[in-house]
């Protein structure tokens, strides 16, 4: 989840909106690659989640961090986060530990930033008998173990999720994703750039998938955390149909958020209660919250972060249709992305791959990632054959970046070309350690899955 935005004069005109979201592009020279994770902490001897205080904690983590060079980040008294360079780190509604990485040239150094966290997570959590687990959805903890984390936005959309949705909370207090953020470079670049996006996010959730198990045992699914996407709120989620119509762009895009309705504005380190209400009419000064008021575009910025569709715009695309996983496949996931999208051959050569697919396809794949992963079907075609398809053309896209001066980046898809060879990924190779050599005990998971 976003820490609040800041800055921006007031907002009275929907061009406004569609200004702020064109300004993100920029020529090839400047694209980067961000990166952002999650992960769950537990206490190794309980195998319990990590409260927010106390002697092993969340916050005993993020005073960690701090001693080591980390800006922190407050609410209130409770320090929510924390920020060093263009990176910072944040908390999720569980507690689960997110690194928003700085945006970088290439996977290589991706790789060295993600390698330096984890390992200062690590001197910071072993002495406290902490310890990280990559994995999509939390294997045991029900909801009512879950901590709460002391953030006003998670207060008011705890409450919200539940009249909208029927697996919003789950997807706040027990799932982790990996995303990959990249730019664009025009309105066009970005139409183009999202659509392959949306497109092919089933076959990322696929080749991704690490939630075989919830509430202790196996539920049916290689990616829970996908199926709890589609029972969160349909209002502000999914694969976003109008975006393969003809007139998408930015201001096509600022029309569909405009219709979402808010969750908060926030207002002098405050969270006030916008639920269910309308930025349209906050922009007419007639938001109840706020009478008399209209809304500035760091409120715009919020609001741009409370929308949750497959792949999301800002002033770069977010690819989110991930589990998180191990270190591996956290690198595999910008890696796939950035040989789809920065290379022009390779991305109309993504857009030949599912130019053809109709809405009733897409979706279906989405459903049939989440069930069966690599094996699953739709539209009479199979995931696997599409995964095996689009790595082959990221790998082409590494390469041509390679060509033009890059560090060759192609290695970080190899688990991606394992699972594409085997048909198998992490969810598969979980339910067999969980029926094998596990014995059926899934705290099993725990060890396997540690960062």
């Amino acid at each position: 989840m976003s820490i609040p935005q800041s800055g921006g004069g007031p907002v009275e005109d929907p061009r406004q909106l569609a200004e702020y979201l064109e300004r993100g592009c920029k020529p090839e020279s400047d694209w980067r690659i961000g990166t952002e994770h999650e992960k769950f902490g537990f206490l190794t001897d309980t195998l319990e989640p990590l409260p927010y205080d106390g002697p092993r904690s969340v916050r005993a983590v993020l005073d960690g961090l701090a001693a080591k060079g980390w800006e922190p980040l407050r609410e209130g008294e409770a320090v929510i986060g924390l920020k060093k360079g263009k990176a910072n780190v944040s908390l999720e509604p569980g507690g689960q530990l997110e690194l928003s990485g700085a945006p970088l040239r290439h996977i290589h150094e991706t790789a060295e930033e993600l390698d330096s966290h984890l390992a200062e997570v690590r001197e910071v959590a072993e002495p406290l008998g902490v310890a990280f687990l990559g994995i999509g959805a939390a294997p045991v903890w029900t909801h009512e173990q879950m901590p709460v984390m002391p953030k006003g936005r998670y207060k008011l959309m705890t409450a919200y999720m539940g009249r909208v949705g029927t697996h919003g909370t789950q997807m706040m207090y027990r799932t982790c994703t990996v995303q990959a953020n990249l730019d664009f470079g025009s309105e066009a670049d970005m139409v183009k750039k999202l659509r392959v996006s949306l497109a092919l996010q089933p076959v990322a959730t696929a080749l991704f998938a690490s939630s075989p198990f919830f509430e202790g045992k196996p539920n049916g699914h290689r990616s829970w955390r996908s199926r709890i996407w589609r029972g969160l709120d349909d209002a502000r989620t999914g694969m976003l149909p109008y975006a393969f119509e003809d007139g998408m762009g930015f201001e096509r895009y600022v029309d569909w958020v405009l219709d979402v309705p808010m969750y908060f504005v926030y207002r002098d380190g405050k969270y006030i209660d916008a639920l269910g209400q309308s930025f349209r009419d906050f922009m007419a000064g007639r938001l109840p919250a706020l009478p008399g008021e209209v809304p500035t575009l760091s409120d715009w910025a919020d609001h741009l972060t409370t929308v949750f569709p497959e792949a999301r715009v800002k002033q770069f695309i977010e690819m989110r249709g991930a589990d998180m996983g191990d270190r591996a496949h956290t690198l595999a996931l910008p890696a796939f992305w950035t040989g789809l999208t920065y290379d022009q051959g390779a991305l109309d050569a993504a857009w030949d791959l599912v130019k053809d697919l109709d809405e009733g396809t897409r979706e279906g794949l989405r459903v049939a990632a989440s069930e069966r992963a690599l094996q699953g079907e739709a539209g009479g075609l199979r995931l696997l054959d599409l995964a095996r398809a689009a790595v082959g053309i990221a790998e082409e896209g590494l390469r041509a970046r390679a060509a033009r001066g890059m560090p060759d980046e192609r290695a970080f898809l190899r688990p991606l070309w394992d699972s594409v060879g085997s048909g198998r990924v992490q969810a598969d190779d979980l339910l067999a350690a969980f029926e094998g050599e596990w014995g059926g005990d899934i705290d099993r998971a725990y060890g396997t899955c540690r960062l």
